[in-house]
């Protein structure tokens, strides 16, 4: 019974992340073409027709339609149901670190905003300050629902990662986009100094992976967005950060 329960527990966090990240798409598609996400019905890209009802229901319409537009037939991008079946498994995830309550609920709006930024900074080489604006939310609200988080800390953490990239941004034409150093800022207070080290950490390993491999293809363009490691090492630090740090304090006997 209990298993049942859980089960059901998991089935509907799931649904309701697939529906939110159906949301996200929507707001990754219109907030750079400045769009209002607030009005309007959904719509297809190709011939503007408004999408029925029936066929928005995440995922699940995407391969009923067979990933094509119910009225004009052009093939619909396989982006749309993939973020929302990764809104939907990163709420799971989300939830089986902190069960469903108000802590799921800031980690996983934080989570939904650095999806909405890694997917807009990949298609427009931009950070939009309102999805900074909105990261600001569940971050002023982690300072009462994650109190082991110290406001010094927080406020050192504002600090730990933006000034130095300010810094080599004014020196360095191109080194970090003013967006990099506004979501490391907040996600600063949102993490700690010590989070925010590691979220930083990851974001730089992993963007210099793919720049090393854009440059040993010898690719024409040399500007990349760094947006979204950035994204990936704060939604790591902010789920696995405490574990991974200890991990390393006990690797080397610290």
């Amino acid at each position: 019974m209990v298993a049942f329960i859980n089960f059901i527990l998991y089935l509907y966090i799931f649904v309701v992340g697939i529906v939110i990240g159906s949301f996200l798409n929507v707001v990754i598609y219109r907030v750079p073409k400045e769009i209002s996400f607030a009005k309007g019905r959904s719509f297809c890209p190709h011939c503007q027709a408004q999408i029925k009802g029936y066929h928005n229901v995440p995922v699940f319409s995407y391969l009923w339609l067979r990933g094509k537009c119910a009225d004009c037939g052009e093939p619909i991008s396989i982006r749309y149901p993939l973020v929302e079946l990764f809104t939907g498994l990163m709420a799971i995830l989300i939830f089986a670190v902190y069960g469903l309550s108000f802590q799921w609920l800031v980690v996983f709006s934080a989570g939904a905003i650095l999806i909405c930024i890694t997917m807009i900074d990949f298609d427009t080489m931009t950070i939009p300050n309102g999805l900074v604006i909105a990261l600001m939310a569940p971050a002023l609200l982690s300072f009462f629902f994650f109190p082991q988080i110290g406001l010094l800390s927080r406020v050192i953490g504002m600090g730990v990662i933006s000034l130095p990239m300010l810094v080599l941004a004014f020196f360095i034409a191109d080194a970090f986009g003013g967006g990099d150093i506004k979501l490391m800022g907040v996600a600063g207070f949102l993490l700690g100094w010590e989070n925010t080290l590691l979220a930083a950490f990851i974001g730089l390993i992993l963007g210099g992976t793919v720049a090393v491999t854009l440059l040993a293809r010898k690719t024409k363009d040399k500007h990349m967005a760094f947006g979204p490691y950035l994204c990936i090492g704060i939604m790591t630090a902010l789920l696995f950060g405490d574990i991974i740090i200890q991990w390393y304090f006990n690797l080397f006997g610290l």
